[in-house]
């Protein structure tokens, strides 16, 4: 109970901390939007009442003033409109801001070093923390917190209320109103807590294998196994159909206990008010009154019963994502090299999360700024990690790292369904559009964007679908040329190219490469021609650092793979 207190923590922090002003108005205006509603009800009740008693004679009836009751119903109908819309307004407002904000720290969370590895593995788990898991946090603010503020107001009120006709009356009835009120929803929050989960389990389930078999289908048909991975989809259906069920069956029966809950307090309001009329404490239209309170009363504790059944549900977004949102603080950055260093590495170790054996060992490597260092070596060596090191992007178990603000260059061209404007302004989000025509004439692209219709604004696909793959890594280039930093790391930047095209982007590359340190991890010879040094890299060791024109470099170029 403790730990799952402490992992609600950092969210209710964010809650707490976020926009509060907005925050405490809703829970304000929710509270008001309940008393308006039992006061209406409760006035009119008493207004109906006494207008039918004046009305049993003229002198009663000429003296009885309609006018007070009338404009206070009127008020109580206007204020409870009001602050029914003021409330929609700054509790959803307030909440969309804090899940934002959610949003952008578990983000965060997830791009420290070391976990863009991680999630590379399984790229739905961000999508699914960031939406679903989010997204269920909402119940937190507006179906625990802002109903229970209303409710436990219309307790408090009501029983003031009653107790002005009798003490006992409005005590017995405040304590009702808690226990029951309070305790319904613990009860059906307890008894969805396991069908909750076991509705977010499958859900996500369902979507990541609808999605991979969206994506595999040509392959499943050709495995021949379309027919079993859709037989899998109907069994998590009914599965997730299954928890359905239990959920809806928890939120009838919780309906049904208010319902009782509701019925019995109300006989109860009935007998007592019975009994203390005939012994004339007060007249008819208080008994009214008292009667239509008791009858409103348990209405806002009712609308925990969505919150409550959900309850597990959020819990467990909680207990998703409270970890990664305590980790997004920002990380030390990493030291800063001694000058005319842009890259220092000693005696550092990098090894994967569960791995036994490291991937790099014992790495002890500096870089000269302005220097062009080529990290060669056979597949699986670790040059990719050297560099993802270097960047940033994964930390060092031992040893200790310091560098220059680095651009990362890598094997796969990231690109996304957007625009190209906004696709480039991944590097720059500052640049405007004469910048963006520049580097993309630098990248070799520029006659490619001015023949299309839209220019800037063409939209692609999900991958850059609407290039050519030559189009797609000019693209990727021109946005490495927008990154003003003083270190480029190029992991084998012209992999998959052809020959012609490959050795124009690394023109380009150097074109634009003055006054800056490039690293290149690559087992193509064009790619390492222009190095300073190449730094031999096998089984995560540095087995040698061979500088141009002493022995061996010539024959260790020879041995790289030829266009």
């Amino acid at each position: 109970m403790i730990a799952r207190a402490r992992q609600l923590l950092p969210v209710a922090r964010l809650f707490l901390t976020g926009n509060r002003p907005m925050l405490l108005s809703g829970l304000l205006l929710s509270a008001a939007t309940a008393l308006s509603g039992v006061a209406l009800l409760g006035l009119s009740g008493w207004f109906i009442t006494a207008t039918a008693i004046a009305g049993l004679s003229v002198a009663t009836a000429l003296a009885f003033d309609v006018f007070a009751p009338s404009a206070g119903i009127r008020f109580l109908a206007l204020a409870r409109t009001a602050a029914r819309y003021g409330e929609r307004l700054t509790t959803h407002d307030a909440t969309l801001g804090v899940l934002a904000e959610l949003r952008e720290r578990l983000f965060r969370g997830w791009a420290r070093a070391g976990v863009a590895g991680e999630l590379a593995k399984r790229p739905a788990r961000l999508l699914f923390r960031l939406t679903l898991d989010i997204d269920s946090l909402d119940s937190l603010y507006l179906r625990v917190a802002v109903p229970i503020a209303a409710a436990l107001a219309v307790a408090l009120t009501s029983g003031v209320a009653l107790a002005l006709v009798h003490p006992v009356l409005g005590a017995v009835t405040a304590i009702f109103l808690v226990v029951v009120g309070t305790g319904i929803p613990i009860a059906a929050a307890v008894a969805a807590r396991r069908p909750a989960r076991r509705r977010a389990y499958a859900l996500e389930i369902l979507r990541s294998r609808v999605i991979d078999l969206i994506a595999g289908q040509t392959e499943w048909i050709m495995a021949g196994q379309l027919a079993d991975r859709q037989g899998e989809l109907g069994a998590v259906d009914r599965y997730l159909s299954d928890s359905d069920d239990a959920l809806n069956r928890i939120e009838t029966m919780t309906s049904i206990a208010f319902g009782a809950a509701g019925a019995l307090l109300l006989s109860a309001v009935l007998v007592a008010m019975g009994l203390l009329a005939g012994q004339g404490m007060f007249a008819a239209p208080v008994a009214a009154l008292a009667l239509l309170i008791a009858l409103a009363a348990l209405d806002p504790f009712a609308a925990l019963r969505r919150g409550s059944v959900e309850l597990g549900r959020t819990l467990l977004a909680v207990r998703r994502i409270a970890p990664r949102l305590e980790a997004a603080a920002p990380a030390p950055g990493i030291a800063p090299p001694p000058p005319g260093i842009a890259a220092c590495l000693a005696d550092v170790t990098v090894r994967h999360s569960g791995a036994r054996a490291p991937i790099l060992h014992a790495i002890s490597l500096s870089i000269r700024a302005g220097e062009r260092v080529a990290v060669i070596g056979p597949s699986g060596a670790g040059k990719s990690t050297l560099l993802a090191l270097i960047a940033g992007e994964i930390g060092a178990e031992t040893g200790q790292v310091a560098c220059r603000s680095a651009t990362l260059f890598t094997q796969r061209t990231e690109l996304f369904q957007d625009c190209l404007r906004d696709n480039l302004r991944l590097a720059d989000p500052q640049a405007d559009d004469r910048r963006l025509w520049e580097a993309l004439d630098a990248a070799g692209l520029r006659r490619d964007v001015d023949a299309m219709a839209h220019g800037l604004d063409t939209r692609l696909g999900e991958g850059g679908y609407g290039l050519s793959g030559g189009q797609a890594r000019r693209l990727a280039l021109a946005r490495l040329l927008l990154r003003d930093t003083p270190l480029w790391l190029l992991d084998e930047p012209t992999e998959g190219l052809d020959g012609a095209t490959a050795r124009d982007v690394l023109a380009r590359i150097m074109a634009r490469a003055a006054g800056r340190t490039i690293v290149v991890a690559t087992h193509i010879r064009r790619e390492a021609e222009n190095a300073d040094r190449l730094v031999i890299l096998n089984k995560g060791t540095i087995t040698a650092v061979i500088g141009r024109g002493e022995p061996g470099f010539v024959a260790a170029l020879a041995a790289l793979r030829p266009d």
